[in-house]
């Protein structure tokens, strides 16, 4: 079955707010639920939220009975050639059906492979995929098995990677697109995770601009396709840059993120924080900054978004 991209895409005018939304971690379920702050929407990980029920599961509807909540997963392993676990695609279906959420998105990796006795394995990380024509087509086959599954178009994130393949033969942004239009899905920019790498490109011997690289990446894909952007912090550790979720923006990222809310027409925007969590006022900081940088683009027009 072939989705509308644009069913879940929603465009908005420079007068209108452009969505905005935290991700919604353990550490902080209580402090929302109390001060219930001024936020869009609420991401969570849709594997925290398995099962029929529990203590978990009744928080989460909770949350939803005052934001609108988006399910970013990462387990479904879209890219392995062993294909989708019919065992996580039951649950989130079920999830799905009880949270309504506004969005759902996972990533564009593998995960899953068989061992020679037939026993599946998971690696618990999200790892690179070649960007060539098979790898394509068995991504076009599990998103599509679960875009079937959830009656519903899903949004597809880009990787922070740590190597590369030799067998790649086309870009990422091209494997990107080519994706949306196969499959129907969306795309899940995340902006912090295109700069990550051009970082670690920059100490693998690249002499190219880390930020313009980025810009130039946001340039390749069409904007009609974009249906979330996410930004998040990194740390430099010397010899590597780690996409850890662990800290504020940077000034490039923010940078960077105000050329793609130009770029793709003002779309719904999440800050991540996922390790070293702060004070859940630290994190609306962040949101309110992202908000800020969101609505400041004055000049959105139907120009950006053809």
């Amino acid at each position: 079955m072939l989705f509308a991209v644009l069913s879940m895409t929603t465009r908005v005018s420079a007068a209108t707010p452009i969505a905005t939304g935290i991700g919604w971690r353990h550490p902080h379920y209580g402090a929302l639920l109390e001060s219930l702050p001024d936020l869009d929407f609420i991401e969570v990980h849709s594997e925290n939220f398995f099962g029929a029920g529990g203590a978990s599961l009744a928080v989460l509807q909770q949350a939803r009975a005052h934001y609108a909540v988006s399910l970013h997963g990462v387990g479904l392993a879209l890219g392995s050639a062993s294909g989708i676990d019919p065992w996580h695609l039951d649950q989130l279906a079920r999830l799905v059906e009880r949270i309504e959420p506004v969005r759902v998105s996972d990533h564009a990796c593998f995960a899953r492979g068989a061992l020679t006795s037939g026993r599946d394995v998971h690696a618990a990380d999200l790892l690179p995929i070649p960007f060539n024509a098979a790898a394509l087509s068995v991504m076009c086959a599990n998103v599509q098995r679960v875009q079937d599954c959830l009656k519903r178009p899903l949004l597809v994130e880009n990787l922070s990677a740590y190597v590369s393949f030799n067998g790649s033969d086309r870009t990422e942004t091209t494997f990107l697109t080519e994706l949306a239009a196969r499959s129907g899905c969306s795309l899940l920019v995340d902006v912090n995770n295109i700069y990550v790498n051009a970082l670690n490109e920059r100490l693998a011997g690249s002499t190219a601009d880390a930020a313009l690289s980025c810009i130039q990446w946001l340039d390749q894909i069409p904007a009609h396709l974009v249906g979330e952007l996410h930004v998040a912090g990194h740390v430099n550790c010397g010899d590597v840059v780690i996409d850890d979720h662990g800290s504020r923006v940077s000034g490039e990222v923010w940078q960077i993120y105000r050329h793609a809310q130009r770029r793709f027409g003002g779309v719904p925007a999440l800050v991540e924080w996922d390790t070293d969590i702060p004070p859940l006022a630290v994190l609306l900081g962040e949101a309110t900054k992202a908000r800020a940088i969101s609505n400041a683009n004055e000049n959105i027009s139907e120009a950006v978004r053809a």
